[in-house]
């Protein structure tokens, strides 16, 4: 009976935000938003035809090409921290230590399974910003690299301050 007093709490949040969700799909249309000539109409009468002008759209950036300079370095620094990072994982692992990821935990069983998982994270990476360079997204495409270092870096210190 424990978990149904769990469950009861989020099952509410679920259902006030899905009762928020549907007040917002069913808004009416501001009369703000209407042309004054359409305030006063009836359904029976014609809505006035209105001219539309075609705009033109602002020109695009160049785009910059996916292994430019600034993505290699970007990618050789994570690649680094990652090497760095499953050396002193192993040490660690080696010298009776646990590893706090959940998920590289699956493969801290052996070495060959760590450098898997170490070399995936770094595929992985590579894999995702390119998804975010195809897409437009730019800034999340160098921003993947970087909170990999950033998360790579933060680990080797934890390990290293904690032999």
């Amino acid at each position: 009976m424990s978990w149904i007093r769990t469950i009861q709490p989020k099952a509410a949040i679920v259902l006030v935000v899905l009762g928020l969700c549907h007040v917002a799909v069913c808004q009416q249309v501001s009369a703000a938003l209407l042309h004054p000539s359409m305030i006063g109409a009836t359904s029976f009468e014609p809505a006035p035809v209105v001219q539309a002008t075609p705009s033109t759209l602002p020109e695009t950036p160049v785009q910059h090409r996916f292994w430019d300079r600034e993505n290699s370095l970007l990618f050789a620094t994570s690649a680094a921290f990652s090497a760095a990072d499953f050396v002193v994982t192993r040490d660690n692992l080696r010298s009776g230590g646990q590893e706090l990821n959940p998920i590289t935990s699956w493969f801290s069983s052996s070495t060959a399974g760590l450098a898997v998982n170490f070399a995936g994270e770094t595929a992985g990476v590579v894999g995702l910003s390119y998804f975010f360079h195809k897409t437009g997204h730019h800034k999340l495409e160098r921003a993947v690299s970087m909170l990999n270092i950033g998360a790579s870096a933060g680990a080797v210190s934890f390990d290293l301050a904690h032999r």
